[in-house]
């Protein structure tokens, strides 16, 4: 019994996703850049002064991998790292003026890849499939918040035995 993967959310959700992260590649690749080196802009630009450690958090990489995609930065002349005004072990990240030039250009980028991915999409239903992401997105962040939260077991059927279970155990 087979599953149909094409109309199955979750899988869907993780195809649409992964599709769209290699086409940002793809585009950003243009500019000799990275996908990874946009959002990292792209998060500074909405919150100056993060601390490595909190890019790595927003950005799901390790910490080391932020200091890598600064240093590229930093050399292109588009990030500085700061001293924290209160934790010398800390720095802060901030955009130089030449980030806002390159903000715009991956604004533009953003704006024509939506316009590719959304393209024969109608705005309602844009608009519905926001408020569903958002409403998942809420469910699971109140689901890891809760303290000892588990699936309860009856939530959960266990895969079905075999017709011969013992035959196949030997």
């Amino acid at each position: 019994m087979g599953q149909d993967f094409d109309h199955d959310l979750f899988f869907l959700l993780h195809d649409v996703a992964r599709l769209i992260r290699v086409e940002a590649d793809k585009r950003a690749r243009v500019d000799g850049m990275t996908r990874a080196q946009w959002g990292l802009l792209l998060r500074l630009g909405r919150n100056p002064g993060l601390t490595q450690k909190e890019v790595a958090d927003l950005l799901e990489v390790e910490p080391i991998s932020v200091a890598r995609l600064v240093d590229r930065l930093e050399a292109a002349g588009l990030v500085e790292r700061r001293a924290d005004q209160t934790d010398r072990r800390v720095w802060r990240l901030h955009l130089l003026p030449a980030a806002t030039d390159m903000l715009a250009h991956i604004d533009r980028h953003r704006a024509a890849l939506a316009d590719d991915v959304l393209g024969d999409v109608a705005p309602d239903i844009r608009d519905a499939m926001v408020r569903g992401l958002r409403t998942m997105k809420s469910n699971l962040l109140h689901a890891t918040a809760t303290p000892g939260f588990a699936v309860a077991p009856e939530r959960i059927s266990p895969p079905a035995a075999p017709a011969n279970a013992f035959a196949e155990s030997k």
